[in-house]
């Protein structure tokens, strides 16, 4: 079944799926996520360490946390942000281990 972004005769569990893949296939956006995964993490921190704006940064959390694919947590002055669940530390790392897998020269 293809989508191509029009999701309206998607069953609404697949579009939904389809725009939290396509959220996630923006290589700034899966950054930002992959930065928030080992604990919670400061926008500045992960700004500093991606090397991105500040506002750029928020812009992202914002569609982010939107998806739920982030939550934050406020500590004072400054909101942390991490994985939102284990379901999608799961997925990425789940992920990132079959990119790693060495190719078996099998697949068609």
């Amino acid at each position: 079944m293809s989508c191509q972004h029009d999701y309206s005769n998607c069953d609404p569990q697949i579009a939904q799926l389809a725009d939290l893949f396509h959220l996630l296939g923006d290589p700034t956006r899966l950054r930002i996520v992959l930065a928030c995964m080992p604990a919670p993490i400061a926008v500045s921190e992960i700004a500093a360490t991606l090397e991105l704006s500040g506002s750029l940064v928020s812009h992202h959390l914002r569609l982010l946390r939107a998806a739920r694919i982030v939550k934050s947590e406020r500590q004072g002055k400054q909101v942390f942000y991490s994985a939102a669940d284990a379901h999608i530390s799961g997925v990425l790392n789940d992920m990132l281990e079959h990119i790693a897998e060495p190719s078996t020269g099998t697949e068609a």
